[in-house]
């Protein structure tokens, strides 16, 4: 959030003319869910996506809609939906991240470019192998082991000091009682016949006359590689189980929300122990400040004062985040809604080691609910003591008018 917005909700003002939201048409296109592109939810079957992504292509091919200019660009949003969706490894991901995953776009820099689909295509068997294409041979890295997200709040004062911090989460690890073996006993285990103990098995299909090989998990040993004749009792023949992992981390002055560490080999065991271990990602959630507002290294306050502050002046120490004193010193005759900025008692900015942000208050005005009888009459003595003193209101309302456009 900008600035300038910081300080117009904080006076109390409607913000005009100054971050309103963009007016329809205006907006910049946000990426859609990929299971509400489909008209899906997040527990629907493979079956189901592909059934779903099948009627949409057919409705939104270009070769049926020649005359709708928007038709492309919808038959590109199902494709990438579905080519996202029907590929296990990149499904998990986008449910664990989103489209905000660690190392980007999984279609690179230039993003999703479609692929060429006729429509004839969408009523045979096999287009869905064509957009195995977009992620490489990865299944024939094997089943490596899930990646984790932990979402962790942290307190206000890490974006400060910087902290050490831990955490105890449960994680799918290798199994204690068998090694990761899946077996109560040393020759309870033996490798897959149907994949060689490699967890992967080769299938051919046509696209159109060409032959085209697709690598997937084998069923028969659910991508372990192997099949157990003597199920561990503690796993009953995973060959993974929860254990309770202790996880220390450590972050830096300047910290904001968002903001993911990533523990390699932290997350959770692959099905086949030979296989490599995930990562874990931790979210870190910088907890909201008593009176502060955040914009990057600079903070923003609220200080309210009397009419007798603001027309006399004033000096107000408060506590500051660095263990000092923050002390605002308020000029004469100062107006609700002005502000003031100290320099260099903001948060520490990211990669610069002696660099501080600011600390801007905007000053407002504090008007008691229940002024006493000896108030009101003081204040009455007051206002009639000030109309004498100023301007017309018309002319009053036009100078304020007139300082207020020019700056």
């Amino acid at each position: 959030m900008h600035l300038v917005r910081f300080i117009h909700l904080l006076s109390g003002e409607r913000l005009i003319g100054l971050g309103q939201e963009p007016r329809n048409g205006e907006r910049m296109p946000e990426k859609g869910d990929y299971y509400g592109v489909l008209g899906v939810d997040k527990a629907s079957s493979d079956t189901e996506i592909k059934r779903a992504f099948r009627s949409l292509a057919r409705k939104h091919h270009p070769d049926k809609n020649p005359e709708d200019p928007e038709a492309e660009t919808k038959f590109k949003e199902i494709q990438e939906a579905y080519a996202i969706l029907s590929n296990p490894d990149e499904r998990r991901k986008y449910d664990m991240f989103g489209h905000d995953r660690p190392g980007g776009s999984p279609f690179g820099s230039r993003g999703f470019q479609g692929v060429n689909i006729s429509f004839d295509d969408l009523f045979g068997g096999g287009f869905e192998s064509i957009f195995s294409q977009f992620f490489g041979d990865s299944t024939s890295r094997g089943s490596r082991g899930s990646d984790l997200l932990v979402r962790h709040s942290v307190p206000f004062q890490a974006a400060m000091d910087g902290m050490d911090d831990e955490l105890e989460i449960d994680i799918l690890r290798d199994c204690d009682g068998c090694g990761g073996s899946g077996s109560n006993s040393e020759g309870g285990a033996r490798p897959c016949p149907s994949c060689d103990g490699r967890g992967r098995i080769d299938e051919i299909s046509m696209v159109g006359p060409f032959r085209q090989r697709v690598r997937k998990e084998c069923p028969p040993c659910r991508g372990s590689g192997r099949i157990v004749t003597d199920p561990c009792r503690v796993c009953k023949g995973e060959g993974r189980a929860y254990q309770a992992i202790r996880v220390k981390f450590s972050m830096h002055p300047g910290v904001v929300s968002g903001t993911r560490l990533r523990m390699r080999g932290q997350g959770e065991a692959a099905s086949s122990h030979r296989e490599q271990t995930g990562d874990l990602y931790i979210e870190l959630q910088v907890e909201m400040h008593p009176w502060f507002e955040r914009d990057g290294p600079d903070l923003l306050m609220a200080l309210p004062l009397s009419y007798a502050d603001l027309a006399l002046g004033a000096s107000v120490e408060i506590p500051h985040i660095d263990a000092d004193k923050l002390r605002i010193k308020v000029p004469p005759g100062s107006k609700p809604g002005e502000t003031i900025t100290i320099m260099g008692r903001g948060l520490p900015r990211p990669k610069a080691n002696s660099m501080r942000g600011s600390v801007t208050v905007v000053l407002k005005l504090e008007v008691p609910r229940k002024p006493t009888r000896s108030m009101r009459k003081r204040l009455n003595e007051m206002r009639e003591e000030m109309e004498g003193e100023l301007d017309d209101l018309e002319v009053r309302i036009k100078n304020e008018a007139r300082s207020r456009r020019m700056g």
